[in-house]
């Protein structure tokens, strides 16, 4: 595969540390990374959560045949599938192609993803029994990411990559739901019956996540991003008592690894305060909010997003007015990475991304 941008302007030497002790790359031309760490870039940056994926026409070519989580573990279809949308629309940082269970998967818990329902769970996790006998993750398990995320840091050249992984409170969803849910009534339920088991399954789900995040900084990542996708579905009160510690206890657990951090959560509008407490450089604000209230409810944050993913299709200049729009309302935070609210939709018109970096780019920095 050949570099979808220049090589890297900061080769590193034969011998240089990696991981948490010391970067592997210097990209201080990266406006990513620059935005992501406070400062000014020279343009307005701008990926696409979820911009590799269903939506590209290559994506659904070379994953033909091949489930979900055997393509994120799978290191030369993975690295592909992360650099298609850097080729295609110049975005200014990819993100790894994996998906939030695959710590789970790795670890040896039961759960696939099926094709019109999403991660389904062999055996739910609702009793202090349950949480006893869950696996631990060595990071040897997760082998097969660091290869890809090596693969990803030898063909991107001077682009940043993004690693992820899904928050403690998602994942303990998706095991005591067994799936997904519109209610989260047995989750909830646990909670609040069951608050020492809830805590020790968040506390293992905690130490989990920062192992699968530590062995993609040691392999190479520039970045990581947590996604809580569930989140929005507390009050902040529970928000702060249940969840926030575990979501601390995994961004501070990264405070030394010298790479900027981002909190994301879909439906956290009234969480974003609290979210911002819990150690991300920068927060994540789904559409709902307009980044200027944002920046009032996480001050000093750093902010990404926020363009409604549904608007894609509304034709150019709809579009054209909204990224304006949202670009001058994030001159309201410390720095502004430009996204969507959320991740890109399976039926988006990728010419409709393309136009969003272009126009993303054109606009001023500051006001």
């Amino acid at each position: 595969m050949s570099a979808p941008t220049q090589p890297d302007p900061n080769p590193v030497a034969p011998g240089a540390p990696t991981g948490p002790a010391g970067r592997r790359r210097d990209l201080p031309g990266s406006a990513f990374l620059t935005a992501a760490r406070g400062g000014t870039p020279e343009h307005v940056p701008v990926w696409f959560q979820r911009q590799a994926g269903r939506s590209l026409p290559e994506y659904r070519r070379v994953r033909q045949g091949t489930g979900m989580l055997e393509s994120c573990l799978t290191p030369d279809l993975a690295c592909e599938i992360t650099l298609q949308p850097v080729r295609r629309y110049g975005v200014d940082a990819a993100i790894l192609f994996s998906d939030i269970v695959v710590p789970l998967k790795v670890a040896g818990i039961g759960v696939d993803i099926v094709a019109g329902t999403g991660p389904v769970i062999d055996a739910p996790v609702r009793t202090a029994a349950d949480v006893a006998a869950l696996p631990t993750l060595d990071a040897a398990q997760a082998e097969p990411v660091a290869e890809t995320v090596r693969l990803l840091t030898g063909e991107l050249g001077a682009t940043p990559l993004i690693g992820f992984a899904g928050a403690p409170f998602t994942l303990a969803s998706y095991l005591v739901e067994g799936g997904p849910s519109r209610n989260h009534e047995r989750t909830k339920a646990l909670m609040h019956a069951e608050p020492d088991t809830w805590h020790a399954l968040l506390d293992h789900l905690a130490d989990l996540t920062l192992t699968f995040l530590r062995v993609q900084v040691e392999a190479g990542v520039d970045a990581v991003q947590l996604f809580d996708s569930w989140a929005g579905a507390l009050s902040e009160r529970d928000y702060r008592r249940l969840v926030l510690p575990h979501s601390t206890k995994v961004l501070e657990g990264l405070a030394d690894a010298g790479v900027p951090r981002t909190h994301f959560g879909v439906g956290t509008g009234e969480l974003l305060g609290a979210m911002g407490e819990a150690g991300a450089d920068v927060v994540g604000v789904d559409w709902r909010v307009p980044l200027d209230a944002a920046a009032r409810r996480a001050p000093g944050k750093v902010l990404q997003g926020n363009l409604d993913p549904a608007v894609l299709f509304a034709g150019p200049e709809v579009v054209e007015a909204e990224v304006r729009r949202i670009v001058a309302e994030g001159h309201a935070a410390p720095a502004h990475v430009f996204n969507l609210g959320h991740g890109v939709l399976p039926e988006t018109d990728p010419d409709a991304l393309l136009r969003v970096v272009e126009t993303v780019h054109s606009l001023p920095v500051r006001a």
